[in-house]
């Protein structure tokens, strides 16, 4: 009678156990293999982001730049990397693919602290870059949208994407831990929905749809200035030497939030203490803008044809106190830097009541203004673009930002890893 109750109960435990080893409620591994304790986050390391940059031909980068660069055998290297053309003017503002690659290029023999290295071994990698200057393609390839020439743009992207979805790396993460730039509103166009899984550097979210871009998993880069960086800003009296109250000089004709220039054109115009000029990014304009901006208070920021412009980091540089208006603006750096320590921020309801907004800013402190403008001069060099790059600049917070970016995609590679069902499986169904 007792052996009987004891098989019996041998095989209730039996069955119990196989169905929580089926159903994923008991796993044995953990009593015959050892536990090994998770790697610790690449924050909390501290050292710096490993990062491998795919060799591309030149026609992908610095072949953009001229004849002389796409006509050279071999790889770029520190000592044949070209330097960026002092009268490229307004097309700087879209540069930061350029000085990203530049960074991964320089030796760091200089001793500073780098937040990315260069490493030659894929299998080592934390993040890969893909060095294609997508938004210098964009402006290389054709002056707008339905200019034929863009088709070399496209075929570009064609082409990056066959060797990308060659590349076993890309494979293996779905491209979740390959960081693209950007940062031009129409930079990759043709095929950007394919790329929505990457890290991508982009300047704000204007034009890409919620399902693709992402704070998540995407890094917000400043614009390259293109005003020139006031270095010796040290008057006596910092406000009243800046005899301008609100200074704002571009275009006025804009897309989508942009429009509101024009409505703020007729009502600020007739101020006597606010400049609202019109004009072209022309490299005596930018003069003009840099004068303008170093003499002024406030620096008006409305949308352009996306919630952002380079002019934000213009006015930065410049120490003239921002004075932000629009409703969807993402700025960089935003967990690392309080905005409203140097900047001032406007609804687009409230910048369109007339009189309200040249009034909040006549009304405004003097000592509140000043220690804007002393914050300003403590933060600008978080937008500095330079080679060879310095601690602290932008270069050197966009790869952080891409380091606190990538554990979300490891976590996606590993889950995606867990989730796939393994070939036996098909065969055996």
């Amino acid at each position: 009678m007792y052996g009987k109750a004891a098989i019996c109960l041998t095989l209730a435990i039996t069955f119990l156990i196989s169905c929580s080893i089926y159903l994923g409620t008991v796993d044995l591994r953990s009593y015959f293999f050892p536990v090994q304790s998770a790697p610790l986050s690449l924050c909390a390391t501290g050292r710096p982001l490993r990062v491998y940059m795919y060799d591309l031909p030149r026609k992908f980068h610095v072949g953009m730049m001229g004849r002389r660069y796409s006509k050279e055998s071999g790889p770029v290297t520190m000592e044949n990397f070209p330097p960026w053309p002092a009268r490229a003017g307004v097309r700087r503002q879209h540069s930061v693919e350029y000085w990203l690659m530049a960074s991964l290029l320089y030796d760091g023999k200089g001793g500073e602290e780098r937040e990315a290295v260069r490493v030659s071994d894929p299998a080592t990698a934390d993040a890969f870059f893909v060095p294609f200057f997508s938004s210098m393609s964009v402006t290389t390839h054709g002056h707008n949208m339905t200019d034929a020439a863009t088709e070399g743009d496209r075929r570009l992207q064609v082409e990056l994407l066959e060797i990308l979805r060659q590349s076993k790396y890309y494979q293996r993460s779905g491209g979740r831990d390959h960081v693209i730039p950007m940062t031009h509103p129409n930079a990759f166009r043709f095929l950007r929905q394919q790329l929505n899984a990457s890290i991508l550097i982009i300047v704000d979210f204007g034009r890409y749809p919620r399902t693709m871009a992402t704070l998540s998993k995407d890094v917000v880069s400043p614009y390259v200035h293109v005003v020139k960086s006031f270095t010796d800003d040290d008057p006596l009296d910092p406000y009243e030497n800046r005899t301008t109250l609100l200074f704002f000089r571009g275009n006025t004709v804009r897309k989508d939030e942009g429009k509101i220039r024009v409505k703020l054109a007729k009502i600020l115009t007739g101020n006597n203490d606010v400049r609202y000029e019109k004009s072209v990014a022309t490299p005596s304009n930018i003069k003009m803008s840099t004068k303008g901006m170093r003499l002024s208070k406030f620096c008006l920021h409305p949308a352009g044809d996306t919630p952002s412009s380079c002019r934000l980091f213009d006015a930065i540089v410049s120490h003239c106190v921002p004075v932000v208006v629009s409703d969807k603006i993402e700025l960089p750096f935003e967990d690392e830097i309080d905005y409203t320590k140097f900047s001032i921020f406007f609804s687009m309801k409230e910048a369109l009541e007339p009189g309200y907004l040249v009034n909040q800013l006549r009304q405004f402190p003097k000592d509140r203004w000043v220690e804007m403008w002393k914050r300003l001069k403590q933060v600008s060099h978080h937008y500095e673009f330079q080679y060879p790059p310095k601690e602290e600049d932008a270069v050197y917070m966009i790869w952080r930002q891409v380091k606190h970016k990538l554990p979300g995609a490891q976590l996606a590679v590993h889950r995606n890893r867990r989730l796939k069902i393994p070939d036996w499986w098909r065969r055996k169904k």
